[in-house]
């Protein structure tokens, strides 16, 4: 047993055992007795049969980790770029803007107002622009597209649903005998976008960012004069209809923004990754024809 004694354990495997979290038992000595090559017999009563040290230490604790164990999940450096936003069920859906500012923006014309989004800088948006994306089309529009933020080529060429999904999106207000630059306005579509400027890394818009952009939307809304409002994508239902439901449950209804109806679909981009879900694109592209088609009869 005498080769088992803490007394015979090295300091590596004294190490090992504290790291595991281990107190180790030893009898009290004399100083300088531990330094003994050979330790005096003990005395009878020491020798008696006893349980094994290991069964007289303390209880086990949960193994130590070394220090730097605790810092190993945080970031080395902080992220240089704001993080995405939250997802679908956890994004708050930012409240009217109103005062001064707002109040402002609502009384600006057209150029002014196109001048008021060129030189904003309220949020952090701003500084990693190439340029804000205004909207395209003529003034004033029976019919209004609005998006969500603008992405990577639009940021580059200053207009809102370019690429891929500006192609889709053109082809389906072709569907229902819409272009971008009809000269009857009742053909129009004029587009927009719910951010004017392009978030970091196409993340998602954040609240106080769509706070910011809101009333620069609604004096576009009041200026286009639009007869119906198609809103695509989560953040332009979101801001157009207050509501943080998915598409999926506000499609097939028709909703109000400042007096004008408002019928939801998919963003383009989403239809580009689930072509599945065409089908139900065009059914609220059917629903908005029939609105408008109802808005215009009754319009005096």
């Amino acid at each position: 047993m005498g080769a088992d004694t803490p007394a015979r354990w090295d300091a590596r495997q004294r190490a090992l055992l504290e790291a595991m979290g281990v107190v180790l038992w030893t009898p009290s000595a004399a100083p300088g007795a531990a330094a003994a090559d050979t330790p005096a017999a003990p005395p009878a009563e020491a020798v008696r049969p006893a349980a094994p040290p290991v069964a007289s230490v303390t209880p086990v604790r949960p193994p130590v980790r070394p220090p730097q164990a605790s810092v190993v999940a945080e970031p080395s450096a902080p992220d240089p770029e704001p993080t995405a936003a939250p997802r679908a069920d956890a994004v708050a859906v930012a409240p009217p803007v109103r005062g001064e500012r707002a109040e402002r923006i609502a009384a600006l014309d057209w150029p002014a107002l196109r001048a008021a989004v060129a030189a904003c800088q309220a949020c952090g948006l701003h500084g990693g622009r190439t340029q804000t994306v205004f909207g395209v089309g003529e003034v004033p529009a029976h019919w209004m597209v609005v998006g969500e933020a603008p992405g990577e080529q639009e940021d580059r060429q200053g207009e809102p649903f370019v690429g891929p999904a500006g192609q889709l999106l053109d082809a389906m207000l072709r569907a229902i005998g819409l272009g971008r630059g009809a000269s009857d306005p009742a053909h129009q579509a004029y587009i927009a976008n719910t951010l004017k400027c392009r978030p970091p890394r196409n993340r998602n818009p954040a609240p106080d960012e769509l706070q910011h952009c809101e009333p620069f939307l609604q004096r576009q809304i009041a200026l286009v004069q639009p007869r119906i409002i198609l809103a695509m994508g989560k953040f332009a239902i979101q801001q157009l209809t207050g509501s943080d439901e998915p598409v999926g449950r506000l499609r097939g209804r028709v909703h109000r923004y400042q007096g004008v109806p408002v019928v939801v679909t998919y963003h383009p981009a989403y239809l580009l990754r689930q072509p599945s879900e065409k089908a139900k694109a065009w059914d609220d592209l059917r629903l908005a024809r029939r609105v408008y088609a109802q808005a215009t009869s009754s319009a005096p």
